[in-house]
């Protein structure tokens, strides 16, 4: 009884996680995200599957971000019709996430038509918003601690990773008695400063891991720190009256920033600002938030609310509600998806603010290779939107203790908790953070760490 794993998605670069667990004669998808970044590397998610949808036979989903659930409607739409096994949080913010990705993709798939000839081949969606709906029917559902069957002989348990709500470490258990092997799967960890999430579960014992590696090359700023900047970029903009624009993550980053902005209110200053949430799937994983608000110790709501403890606070879900909101010139903090600026309703408020020195941009999570976000971070000078290009004369300010991702002391420190240091892949990372982060492990720990390679297969054994 053999256990493998293929890496395909997330081996050498941050998104597209996908990997393929061989238990025996089973063959279980492990993540099914997809591919992030500009234009060419997305179009890569119509490859084909590097796996037949008929050899599948059960799907493990560590938590909703589309870089790790976003081809489960695709598998839907090419015939998956297995179990897809997740906390039961992740279901409820697949629920969100995946016909929003769903609806976006018919939009992308209407604009290029639109470009293209009437004798060109039409642009198909890569799967629709019915598709995504749809295939929540797949999910199988546990909680944290609880053991549930996969295929036979082989078992999850979810951890906590701290990460996003019902993010999970995924520990995966196969055979029995002396013969029992265990892979255990990081997810995304959270970082130890988050600001709801608890800090991710030590599991202890693995005889292989596969380990995030995204800021592997880096430590967080000092949070104390992160929360003094973040009230000097409020204190700065009310005196220049510009605009502050925040692109968030709608899952993770929005809530963290919800509830900083009701912990230090007056200390910022908050009263002097109009707070707008801009976004409908924000609206609702807030909401998300609220209901299982069991599931993390922060007090992000007030007792009978499903909305944060904050004045001058707004949602706006209609796009006529949105609009509105680009007549303020001065006193709004907006905050809008996407957390790249690669789509979304953030890339209206840069039109209107951008090119404006007295307002300002707050980066407050990582930006893929190929991002609008990225090519800000960089240093642009100008950006073409709905092609016209908009001088980049808005205030940037790039805010690293807010990440919801571990840096690379918490890596280290959580694979330092597997007390057999176990044989370490290293996956969801760019290799140079990868190089730096196996170079430490190996230094400090001695840790028998490699960096995946895409399509490599390992067997995991019995130590």
């Amino acid at each position: 009884m053999t256990l493998q794993v293929q890496f395909f998605g997330a081996a050498g670069e941050v998104t597209g996680s996908l990997y393929a667990v061989r238990a025996g004669s089973r063959t279980v998808l492990l993540e099914c995200g997809l591919i992030q970044g500009n234009h060419d590397e997305e179009e890569r998610n119509r490859d084909s599957l590097p796996i037949s949808v008929d050899e599948i036979d059960a799907v493990v989903l560590s938590h909703a971000h589309i870089d790790h659930s976003g081809r489960i409607p695709l598998l839907y739409k090419l015939g998956y019709s297995g179990p897809v096994f997740a906390h039961e949080a992740t279901r409820a913010l697949c629920e969100i996430m995946l016909p929003d990705a769903g609806y976006l993709n018919e939009k992308d798939a209407e604009w290029a038509n639109r470009k293209r000839g009437r004798k060109e081949a039409r642009v198909e969606p890569l799967y629709t918003q019915e598709d995504a709906e749809h295939c929540i029917a797949l999910f199988e559902t546990s909680k944290y601690e609880q053991e549930t069957e996969v295929v036979p002989g082989l078992t999850v348990t979810f951890h906590d990773a701290g990460h996003i709500l019902g993010a999970s470490i995924v520990e995966l258990r196969y055979g029995s008695g002396g013969n029992r092997r265990t892979l255990v799967f990081s997810g995304d960890l959270g970082y130890r400063h988050a600001p709801v999430m608890n800090r991710p579960a030590q599991p202890g014992y693995a005889d292989m891991v596969m380990m995030e590696s995204t800021y592997g090359d880096r430590l967080h700023r000092d949070f104390d720190e992160t929360i003094h900047e973040l009230g000097q970029v409020f204190k700065n903009a009310r005196a220049s009256q510009g605009n502050i624009l925040i692109p968030a993550f709608t899952v993770g980053r929005t809530q963290d920033l919800l509830y900083l902005m009701a912990e230090n209110h007056d200390k910022w200053g908050l009263e002097n600002w109009q707070i707008f949430l801009d976004s409908p799937m924000g609206i609702d994983a807030t909401k998300v938030y609220s209901r299982y608000r069991h599931l993390y110790g922060a007090k992000l709501f007030g007792p009978a609310s499903h909305f944060p403890r904050l004045d001058n606070f707004h949602t706006t879900r209609t796009p006529e509600e949105s609009m509105e909101i680009n007549k303020i010139e001065s006193g709004a903090v907006i905050i809008a998806g996407s957390g790249m600026m690669s789509g979304g309703r953030i890339l209206h408020h840069l039109k209107h603010n951008v090119w404006r020195p007295e307002c300002h941009l707050v980066i407050i999570g990582y930006q893929a290779i190929g991002t609008l976000g990225r090519r800000i971070v960089d240093g642009a000078e100008t950006v073409k939107l709905w092609g016209h290009d908009y001088r980049v004369r808005v205030q940037v300010h790039t805010i690293g203790g807010l990440s919801a991702h571990a840096d690379q002391q918490d890596l280290v420190d959580w694979y330092r908790s597997f007390r057999n240091r176990p044989p370490l892949f290293l996956v969801h990372g760019e290799p140079e953070a990868q190089k730096v982060l196996a170079k430490r492990l190996r230094d400090e720990l001695k840790a028998p760490v490699s960096i995946a390679k895409v399509k490599q297969i390992v067997e995991v054994n019995s130590r």
